[in-house]
Parts: C-alpha cells; sequence; structure tokens
C-alpha cells in the first residue's frame, strides 16, 4: 500500500524544480544590461532621497494604508467560512462572530481618525 501524500510530494518537486529552474535559466540566458536607472533604488515614481544620519520619520499614512489592506483581508478570510457554516453555528456562531467585528473595528476606527481615508 503506498503512502497516499506520495503524489503530493511529487508535484511539490515538480513546482520546486521548475520555479528554480525558471530563475536559473533566467539568470543565465537573460540580458544584462545595467544602467544607472536600473541600479538606483525604486521609491513609488519619486527620486529617491538620502535620510538623516539618525534615520527619519517616516509617514504614517503608508502604514494605516497598509493596515487597511491587512485588516481587510483578516476579515474575509474568517467571514466567508462563517457564511457558509452559519447555519450549524448557530447562536454561539452569530456572537462569536460579533465579537470579532467589533474587534476589527478597532483599527478601522483608528485609521479613520488618524485620517487615514483622506488622500491628498
Amino acid at each position: 500500500m503506498t503512502n497516499p501524500y506520495v503524489p503530493l510530494l511529487w508535484l511539490m518537486g515538480i513546482a520546486a524544480v521548475l520555479a528554480l529552474g525558471g530563475v536559473g535559466a533566467s539568470a543565465i540566458i537573460g540580458p544584462k544590461r545595467y544602467n544607472r536607472a536600473k541600479l538606483e533604488a525604486y521609491e513609488c515614481g519619486i527620486q529617491p532621497t538620502p535620510h538623516a544620519v539618525g534615520g527619519g520619520r517616516f509617514p504614517i499614512k503608508y502604514y494605516l494604508v497598509a493596515m487597511t489592506f491587512i485588516v481587510f483581508d483578516v476579515e474575509v478570510v474568517f467571514l466567508y467560512p462563517w457564511a457558509v457554516s452559519f447555519v450549524e453555528l448557530a447562536l454561539y456562531g452569530l456572537v462569536a462572530m460579533l465579537a470579532f467585528l467589533v474587534l476589527i473595528t478597532v483599527p478601522f476606527v483608528y485609521e479613520w481618525r488618524r485620517g487615514g481615508f483622506e488622500w491628498d
């Protein structure tokens, strides 16, 4: 009797060989035309500026936008299975999801108060 995980391991091995083979082949075969623009750091389409010696403050809006994406992604990940099994979960599932939605609202309100939804 064979192990049921053998086909999965084969598939993962083939995927790894294809991924690493593609990266390796592009490194070997691909053109190597470096210029000043390709070697510079890319900062959202603006010219990179040198930072202060001790570092510098980074705008909070960057983190607020990232937090919004994470909050909504986590919310969808938990809401979809809950909606699929809503009938089986009954009242306990409803109370648990309401508690989750209340907790997920906290970063949303924080971002709103900090001005994360106001675009310049």
